[in-house]
């Protein structure tokens, strides 16, 4: 079984509701929930919106590889309703958005998917819940706890 770190954020609709049936799906189509973060409330990052996002990260064990893995979070994305992912740094209001953040610890570079996911470090809304459930993982590539990886600069931010 692969641990994987997923990070989920919607800012449509009713978030809580958007949050708890992407987990709920999660669990059905991709593995079991082994620890889940609380739900952050936080600003869009990367483009202007009126509404406010919730943040939350969880940790699922699966037996699918992880090109499978993103592939069935971006069906999930579908059913409920994202109709646009974001590309060349264009962002987009939406239902839901689920990340492959790390994937036990592994370190691929493919067209499709680059694991640890290239820019976790550099937002609070995907460090602040991941170190929460995950503070003492170590990040493959900086080989660094990631409660020490945070993104606004702070050697810890251990909730």
């Amino acid at each position: 079984m692969a641990k994987v770190y997923l990070g989920l954020g919607t800012n449509l609709g009713d978030k809580e509701a958007n949050m708890q049936l992407a987990v709920s799906l999660i669990h059905e189509r991709i593995g079991k929930i082994v620890s889940q973060s609380s739900f952050y409330e936080t600003a869009p990052w990367g483009f202007e919106s009126e509404n406010s996002f919730l943040n939350a990260a969880i940790c699922v064990e699966t037996l699918y590889t992880p090109l499978e893995t993103l592939h069935l979070t971006q069906e999930i994305e579908r059913g409920m309703g994202r109709t646009q992912k974001s590309s060349g740094g264009i962002y987009h209001d939406r239902t839901i958005d689920i990340d492959l953040l790390l994937y036990n610890d592994l370190i691929l570079h493919t067209p499709e998917l680059t694991l640890p996911h290239p820019l976790m470090t550099h937002r609070d809304f995907v460090m602040k819940p991941l170190v929460e459930i995950a503070g003492e993982v170590i990040h493959p590539v900086w080989k660094k706890q990631l409660r020490l990886l945070s993104a606004s600069g702070k050697q810890d931010f251990t909730p």
